[in-house]
């Protein structure tokens, strides 16, 4: 059967690279997407914008040479596969449809939404292509159901960044055992290699096991996954009383959780921590603490750089005098609370905050200016990463340079993003496509250590 995939623009705003995704099939583009497109790649918003930009450029790189008769019918989509089976690209002049068929149109005059427009192209193709399965790509849940409502029979979510079906097998970075881990061993070979205890493993014994992972049983045993393959998995033999009896920058844990993020987020070899975790968890307080104590006690970092999306309002005030640093403090305002946290017992905490600012070159950026740089001997701070995709946070990474670390924090049950779900988040795909990466480490932070009330809003609220 063929497959005709109509897009709305939120699927190239969300992947701008996304005709690549549909293997063999027609994708149709309504030159109502196009004039949405056109509209977006000039707005202030500098993350939307520039994903317009991409889009207009990678329909262009596709259709440039075309003429306009095979642009309406048709053009091959270049492929990377074997098969060397290609789907093609076309523009569908969606003004040119007459409402005097049997489809069930939507009003698509002026004073009507764009989205009845790119819902009707789909409708006329299903009517035009009665055997060919015919499919509108939106991730606007409205969208969809206006859409089925009208009797488009096939509507479905942009579905190529999902890594997984239910976000509750999403990599929690630790894996509970019941029982005694030893139990169920037959055999095990123990190495020491200076003060470390290493324990390898049949591979069998703990098939879903990942690198940089802890396991933990009933019986007080903690390792932490050293190594993997298909054969063997090594174990690093960890104490739970050392875990929680941590201490950085005057910090220590108050449950496993936040002791095995502690332990993880410390270990030299791993260039990107990723935590996530409720609200009150202590993320933002342990990315906070390592960062002063590696930098002002172990001298591993030159500056700490903290940055986290803004909202497209925040641009706007880009024109009033005061430093990139002043305009960011109330989207940064949780790393002064957890500042006061760290110093507020101090005989002068204000002062003490101040001092440790400027000790320890704490900068505060938006990711909206942080592209095209590179960000050597730091250790930086992403947070709220929930409400960004995963291109916004691959061109946020890849500024990661010689000699640096990069925590990235998140809470999939505060996304305030209307495309994203915790499914399609960008930090779900960083988690799952990290998790086997042998220089990163997941931990989901768990436990709302904030307050009574805090730990009572998130489950009840």
């Amino acid at each position: 059967m063929e497959k005709i995939f109509v897009l709305d623009t939120n699927v190239l705003l969300h992947d701008p690279m996304a005709l690549s995704a549909f293997h063999e099939h027609r994708v149709i583009i309504p030159m109502t997407v196009l004039e949405e497109l056109d509209h977006i790649k000039d707005r202030r918003d500098k993350d939307v914008s520039r994903e317009a930009r991409i889009a207009i450029n990678a329909v262009d790189k596709i259709l440039f040479n075309a003429s306009p008769k095979a642009i309406q019918e048709g053009v091959p989509i270049p492929s990377a596969r074997d098969d060397n089976k290609n789907g093609s690209l076309a523009i569908f002049p969606d003004q040119l449809i007459k409402h005097d068929t049997a489809a069930p149109y939507l009003d698509g005059s002026e004073h009507q939404a764009n989205d009845n427009r790119i819902i009707n192209v789909a409708l006329h193709l299903q009517l035009k292509n009665p055997k060919a399965y015919v499919c509108l790509v939106t991730k606007d849940i409205n969208m969809r159901l206006k859409a089925k409502g009208s009797g488009l029979e096939n509507v479905e979510d942009y579905r190529k960044d999902r890594v997984l079906d239910d976000i509750q097998f999403m990599a929690k970075g630790y894996e509970h055992l019941a029982g005694t881990l030893w139990e169920s061993v037959d055999k095990v070979d123990t190495l020491r290699e200076g003060s470390q205890t290493i324990h390898v493993l049949n591979r069998e014994l703990l098939p879903k096991a990942h690198i940089n992972q802890f396991v933990y049983d009933d019986n007080d045993f903690v390792g932490m996954v050293r190594a993997v393959d298909k054969a063997k998995i090594e174990l690093l033999d960890l104490s739970r009383d050392q875990l929680m009896h941590q201490r950085m920058w005057g910090l220590s844990p108050r449950n496993f959780e936040q002791a095995m993020a502690f332990f993880l987020i410390a270990q030299s070899n791993i260039d990107m921590t990723v935590l996530t975790g409720p609200a009150g968890s202590g993320k933002t307080l342990i990315a906070l603490a390592y960062g002063l104590h590696a930098i002002l006690e172990e001298k591993r970092y030159d500056k700490m750089i903290v940055a986290r999306s803004t909202p497209p309002m925040a641009e706007d005030i880009g024109f009033l005098p005061g430093t990139e640093e002043e305009k960011m403090a109330p989207w940064l305002a949780a790393f002064e609370d957890n500042l006061e946290v760290l110093h507020g017992s101090d005989e002068s905490p204000y002062s003490s905050i101040e001092y440790v600012k400027d000790k320890a070159n704490i900068q505060f950026k938006s990711l909206n200016f942080m592209r095209g740089r590179s960000f050597n001997n730091a250790y930086i701070v992403i947070d709220e990463a929930q409400g960004l995709t995963q291109f916004q946070l691959k061109s946020i990474i890849t500024r990661v340079g010689v000699n640096s670390k990069i925590v990235v924090l998140g809470n999939l049950a505060q996304i305030d993003n209307q495309y994203i779900s915790p499914l399609t988040s960008g930090l779900t795909y960083l988690v799952e496509k990290c998790k086997h990466f042998e220089h990163a480490g997941v931990m989901h932070v768990n436990g709302i250590e904030r307050s009574r009330l805090a730990a009572f809003a998130e489950e009840n609220l």
